[in-house]
């Protein structure tokens, strides 16, 4: 019922930079927190960002001050730019959401995940 489209990932050089986007669609009545998990092979999948509906954001501790998310609450869509890109950064990123759709029902939804490389 809920869709989540993700796009901007690629292969970046160390020290470069992506930028994300993940838009929300299907009968969605409120979003109250969008984010971005990524998960390296042979490791456990891990919070990147999170933000709500009202701004607030937290950050995993390895991508402080160097990512940055925001939110397009009118168009459901969230983004996360990425600067200083490490090749620890290499992983698949997954955008989540939770919310309320029309029918009062709460939804928690992944996008399919988007592959982002860093390499020289």
């Amino acid at each position: 019922q809920v869709q989540l489209v993700e796009s901007g990932g690629g292969l970046v050089q160390p020290g470069g930079s992506l930028r994300l986007s993940c838009a929300a669609s299907g009968s969605i009545f409120s979003i109250n927190a969008m984010g971005w998990h990524r998960q390296a092979p042979g490791k456990e999948r891990e919070l990147v960002a999170r933000i709500t509906s009202g701004g607030s954001t937290n950050y995993g501790d390895s991508v402080k001050d160097r990512f940055t998310i925001s939110r397009d609450n009118a168009k459901n869509t969230v983004y996360l730019q990425m600067n200083g890109l490490k090749p620890e950064d290499t992983a698949v990123y997954y955008c989540n959401a939770r919310g309320r759709l029309y029918s009062f029902e709460d939804f928690a939804s992944w996008g399919q995940g988007t592959q982002v490389t860093v390499s020289s």
